[in-house]
C-alpha cells in the first residue's frame, strides 16, 4: 500500500497549520483540507451558443416576473359588449323589483338635501346645486316633460342605467326604455321623511293648525347639462350656467 506523500514543508498553509496544531495534525489538514481540494474553474470565453442560450432565459424569467406581478387589464368597450355586461335580462326588468331601488335612493336623496323629520325643506341652490349635480340617479323615478320629440313626453319610470348621454327606466308596464338626454328635461320627486316619536305628534299639532302642509320637493333635470357618467359627475364642481329652454 502507498503511502500518502509528505506535505511540503515550505508551504505557508503548512506553516500556519503547525503553528496551531501538531506536526502529525498540520500535515492531516494541509493533505486532506488544502493539498487534495477539488478546484472547479469555469470557462472564461463561452461559446456564442451559451451566450445566447443564457440571454434568452434571462428574458423568459425576466417576462415571467413581469406578468406574475402585472395587473389585470381592464376590458375594452367591445369586450364589455361581447361579455355581455351592459345586457339586461328581460325577466328581470320588472317595476316591483326596482321599486325597492327606488326606495332607497328616496333616502339617500334625503340623506343628501339634509331633511331631517321634515323641517329643514329649505334647498338652496349654493348649497345643495352641487350635490344634486354629483348624485347618483340609479333608482330615480323620472318622468319627461319636455324635449325636442314629442314622443318622449309623458315617459316615466325607474333608471336602472345611467350612462353618459342616455337614461334606461323600467316603466310600470314592464318595458325597458332607453331615453337620450339631449334636448329633453326630466322631472323627480323627493318626498319629506315622516316624523317620529315626539316629532311626529308635534308636526300633527302644526298641521292641524296650518292647513298648508310642507309637499314633496320637485325638480327639473336638464338632460343637456347633465351628458356625463355617474363616476364623472362625483368630481365634477357645480357651475351656474345659462340654459336653453324647449
Amino acid at each position: 500500500m502507498a503511502s500518502s506523500p509528505a506535505p511540503n514543508p515550505n508551504h505557508i498553509a503548512h506553516t500556519l497549520l503547525s503553528r496551531a496544531h501538531s506536526p502529525e495534525t498540520a500535515a492531516q489538514h494541509f493533505t486532506e483540507r488544502i493539498k487534495q481540494k477539488p478546484l472547479f474553474l469555469r470557462p472564461t470565453s463561452p461559446s456564442a451558443s451559451d451566450n445566447r442560450s443564457r440571454r434568452r432565459q434571462h428574458r423568459l424569467r425576466k417576462k415571467e416576473y413581469f406578468l406574475r406581478h402585472q395587473r389585470p387589464r381592464p376590458l375594452s368597450a367591445r369586450e364589455k359588449r361581447a361579455s355581455g355586461l351592459y345586457d339586461l335580462p328581460r325577466e328581470e326588468c320588472k317595476y316591483a323589483i326596482f321599486q325597492g331601488l327606488h326606495a332607497m335612493w328616496i333616502a339617500y336623496m334625503q340623506e343628501i338635501l339634509d331633511l331631517q323629520d321634515g323641517k329643514n325643506v329649505a334647498v338652496m341652490p349654493q348649497a345643495h346645486g352641487s350635490k344634486l349635480v354629483s348624485a347618483d340617479y340609479h333608482g330615480a323615478l323620472i318622468e319627461v316633460v319636455r324635449s325636442r320629440c314629442a314622443g318622449r313626453v309623458g315617459t316615466r319610470g325607474i333608471v336602472v342605467r345611467d350612462t353618459k348621454f342616455t337614461f334606461v327606466v323600467v316603466t310600470e308596464k314592464d318595458e325597458v326604455k332607453t331615453i337620450p338626454k339631449e334636448q329633453t328635461i326630466f322631472r323627480f320627486t323627493v318626498p319629506l321623511p315622516e316624523p317620529t316619536g315626539s316629532a311626529a305628534d308635534t308636526a300633527t299639532q302644526e298641521q292641524q293648525a296650518e292647513p298648508d302642509t310642507p309637499k314633496p320637493l320637485v325638480f327639473e333635470l336638464h338632460g343637456s347639462q347633465f351628458e356625463n357618467r355617474p363616476a364623472d359627475r362625483a368630481n365634477k364642481k357645480f357651475k351656474w350656467r345659462n340654459v336653453d329652454y324647449l
